[in-house]
């Protein structure tokens, strides 16, 4: 097909926009301003830990079509591990109990009748307040409509927004949460069943990528940070990296695939979320291996979602503004100490440490920052914009950034 295809940033949205357009017969150049690519979803060797982690912790669900889409694309899906069951533990620090939210397969949600599937001590009718979402006014927050009964919003619902929007609740789009709970409880439990990389992040999302972009013929460009997009009327005329000048064919096109931080700088006059969240990650190094898991959710603690990636015990805290400026010494122990609790360990000495502190992680998926995401189209006629901050009707997941990179994909093939 006539026209090159200027794929800028080599995240999740970039990588399925150029591995979409190159399996159409496009050409595909990929620029990335680092060395490395995936983005917030990428693994590296810490010299600290002296081991590989994931630079986060991301959870598939069976239901994430575009997502499963991108990995059978890269030739990645047999890198995935799954859980047999659509199955999620959950430990309350307060109190010690323990519960396995355990949905059955089919759209009928039968486990909300089922004691010892639901959340403990909830009743059937706490279920109830999930049909207000669909309802929710566009500046409704997820807390307005889920936040009572008190005990299923802190055991659930909470947990359930923070990790899904990046957003606490109070603040959160309810339109947002129910996009999700749409997509996942609303098709039943075979659209929720977890799935998480077997190795790391990087070698189901990202190596497999850039070995099928190559294999087409891409050329891709690691360290060029792109400086300024030069612009003719209607039409990107030339894209400006440190040292060189990428000039724009008449069939050319662009997809501009970077943070929001970085799209306000190079796009005049483009309205875009300008809030965000933090996300903290704490890795700690076991002295053993052991098998990975599908995560195990804390309710009444520091830490909220826990992992065991072999080696290495992975925690995230999203939603973490409040807490991003503590020390990593006095957050590396005080998420040790709900972890020991959780998982019964000693609480010291404690394991080497390494945590990793993302202050604009995501946007924040508040009803006014949501109405600020723009689609794909821009009024350039050969600029394309993707990322999990642009309008795909999704918080910012793999999901959202993959569906962004198909969306833009899409839109130049028309």
């Amino acid at each position: 097909m006539p026209g090159r295809v200027h794929v800028i940033g080599a995240g999740l949205a970039g990588l399925a926009a150029g591995v979409r357009l190159a399996a159409r017969g496009r050409a595909v150049s990929l620029y990335e301003g680092g060395q490395h690519a995936g983005g917030r979803c990428r693994s590296y060797f810490d010299r600290e830990l002296d081991c590989r982690i994931d630079n986060g912790n991301h959870l598939l669900l069976s239901g994430n079509h575009a997502a499963l889409a991108y990995l059978d694309e890269i030739g990645a899906r047999a890198s995935m591990l799954t859980a047999a069951e659509p199955a999620f533990d959950f430990c309350d620090l307060r109190n010690g109990t323990r519960w396995t939210l355990r949905l059955n397969r089919g759209r009928f949600p039968a486990w909300v009748f089922a004691a010892g599937r639901r959340v403990p001590g909830t009743r059937v009718t706490d279920y109830l307040a999930a049909l207000r979402l669909p309802l929710a006014s566009a500046n409704a927050s997820a807390q307005a409509c889920l936040g009572t009964p008190r005990l299923l919003h802190e055991r659930l619902w909470e947990p359930f927004c923070v990790a899904a929007l990046n957003t606490e609740a109070a603040a959160g789009s309810a339109r947002l949460v129910w996009a999700v709970v749409r997509e996942t409880f609303g098709r039943g439990g075979g659209a929720c069943v977890p799935m998480v990389p077997e190795m790391g992040l990087s070698e189901s999302f990202v190596d497999p990528a850039l070995a099928r972009l190559r294999s087409a013929g891409a050329a891709i460009h690691f360290g060029q940070l792109l400086r300024q997009i030069r612009f003719q009327r209607s039409r990107v005329e030339a894209l400006v990296f440190g040292d060189s000048t990428v000039e724009i064919g008449p069939e050319d096109a662009v997809v501009l695939a970077v943070p929001p931080t970085s799209a306000a700088g190079l796009l005049p006059g483009v309205t875009m979320p300008t809030e965000h969240r933090a996300i903290v990650n704490a890795h700690y190094r076991l002295p053993s291996g052991a098998a990975s898991d599908f995560g195990l959710g804390l309710v009444g603690g520091l830490a909220q979602w826990v992992f065991r990636k072999r080696d290495v015990i992975s925690v995230t805290i999203s939603a973490a503004d409040a807490i991003v400026d503590r020390s990593a010494e006095d957050l590396a122990a005080a998420i040790w100490r709900d972890v020991g609790a959780a998982l019964a360990l000693p609480a010291a000495p404690m394991p080497r440490w390494r945590i990793v502190k993302e202050r604009r992680a995501t946007f924040a998926a508040t009803p006014a920052q949501d109405a600020r995401r723009p689609g794909p189209r821009t009024r350039w006629s050969n600029l394309l914009l993707a990322g999990d901050w642009t309008a795909t009707g999704l918080p910012a997941t793999i999901e959202g950034a993959v569906r962004s990179g198909h969306r833009a994909a899409a839109a130049i093939g028309r």
